[in-house]
């Protein structure tokens, strides 16, 4: 795993062994990270089920303002604690907590939302809807998911990628009439 842009691109991080994750791939995220480009600049972010938190670091690398990064096993957080500290990267916020638990307890409001659930998690299909109201107007929900999930009838939806057994849903907000 390796930041591949921005203030500390290039550098690699070796996941510890006994970590159940599933880092997104360095080619995937280099293409997601194409698309959003310059959203990110000076951006407030929400990173959901962070896991080793690299969405998060190549996030603060690239300029966002401030990145709150939610995960509830103890290994993952303990390595973007450990990561954040060897980066020298303070503006990230991590948390501790269930994703939905997280949702239902803040009323904050997000630029950018990201979140990489586990495929097979039973409730998949319900992530749009509950992270949507805490996306600002013109921000962007992405939701990474496997093939077998697909958001294709979301109304917010507009635009989906594929790269291969990743996949790339984007949502924004309905814009409300006057």
């Amino acid at each position: 795993m390796r930041i591949i842009t921005g203030k500390v691109r290039g550098l690699q991080l070796t996941v510890p062994k006994n970590m159940d994750v599933r880092p997104t791939a360095d080619r995937v995220k280099e293409s997601l990270f194409n698309i959003i480009g310059s959203k990110i600049i000076d951006a407030k972010i929400l990173d959901l089920f962070a896991g080793t938190g690299s969405i998060s670091y190549e996030l603060a690398s690239r300029g966002a303002r401030y990145i709150t990064s939610v995960e509830m096993a103890q290994t993952q957080l303990a390595f973007i604690h450990k990561t954040c500290q060897t980066l020298k990267i303070d503006n990230i916020r991590i948390v501790k907590q269930e994703v939905f638990r997280f949702l239902n307890s803040t009323n904050a409001s997000y630029d950018l939302i990201f979140a990489d659930p586990p495929y097979q998690m039973p409730n998949i299909d319900e992530l749009p809807d509950k992270m949507l109201p805490h996306l600002k107007e013109d921000g962007l929900l992405i939701v990474e998911h496997g093939q077998k999930t697909s958001f294709e009838s979301h109304p917010n939806l507009y635009d989906h990628r594929n790269y291969g057994n990743v996949h790339f849903s984007f949502f924004k907000k309905q814009m409300t009439e006057n």
